[in-house]
């Protein structure tokens, strides 16, 4: 069978060199001690801030168990399925795309066997944007750093933006401090991620990110920084954006 790396044309937004990358650790998503282990650690910081972000643009009470219900969410470069799972859970209509086939297949079987009904697809944004389709809220955690081309991925994911929807994006900033700690120390001394996960030059500082989205015609909303803390081990939201950030912006009406 051919892979969807293989068929990758020249003007397509996602990188044949990462979606191989990840092809060889999908097995690994589910597994917390596995190659994703520090997506697993950060996952309840990042659906906390996905979850009060969206309530708050679309005044649902958060505290609800159902807090999603009827809202129509795509998670852009999805992986194995570890945001879109919860997000179904607090009752949102989950679509998932990766380029990644291996992922995608992953995440559909791990639904399957939680008993949730979340749709995948081994897309781009580009391919649902040219059959318009629209939804909700669109979610850009860590993908925006792997792509090939910034410019047209934050483009064609405005597009799948209904009027008046949400984008909440998450990358990691260019800046020294992320070299040190995002790049040397998690991926050759501390081993939480694979050698040769991330590339920094393809970082993407908050201005950066911000010009994409104003040039897709979206408005910043919200900007927030997350670090480790040292003390406890923990994830906590942060003033500081030197390392990783969350991003959110709208689409006007």
């Amino acid at each position: 069978m051919t892979s969807m790396a293989e068929n990758l044309g020249s003007d397509s937004t996602a990188s044949v060199k990462e979606v191989d990358h990840f092809a060889q650790l999908a097995e690994e998503w589910w597994d917390p001690a596995g190659d994703f282990k520090s997506l697993h650690q950060i996952n309840p910081l990042r659906m906390t801030y996905l979850r009060d972000q969206i309530c708050q643009y679309f005044d649902r009470d958060k505290t609800q168990i159902n807090s999603l219900d009827g809202l129509s969410v795509i998670d852009v470069g999805c992986g194995g399925g570890l945001i879109c799972e919860p997000l179904a859970r607090l009752g949102a209509e989950v679509t998932g795309i990766d380029a990644t086939p291996e992922s995608i297949e992953i995440a559909q079987l791990h639904a399957n066997l939680m008993g949730l009904d979340i749709t995948y697809q081994n897309k781009l944004p580009e391919e649902l944007a040219q059959a318009g389709v629209t939804f909700d809220v669109l979610v850009n955690l860590e993908v925006i750093e792997h792509v090939a081309d910034v410019t047209a991925f934050m483009t064609a994911c405005a597009s799948l933006l209904k009027p008046g929807g949400l984008m909440v994006g998450g990358t990691l900033n260019r800046t020294v401090k992320s070299l040190a700690l995002a790049k040397v120390a998690a991926e050759y001394l501390l081993r939480w991620v694979p050698a040769g996960t991330h590339d920094w030059r393809k970082f993407v500082k908050p201005s950066e990110f911000g010009h994409y989205l104003r040039d897709s015609g979206l408005e910043i909303t919200d900007l927030t920084g997350m670090r480790l803390n040292p003390l406890n081990g923990n994830w906590e939201f942060s003033k500081n954006l030197d390392v990783n950030y969350f991003i959110s912006a709208q689409k006007p009406q």
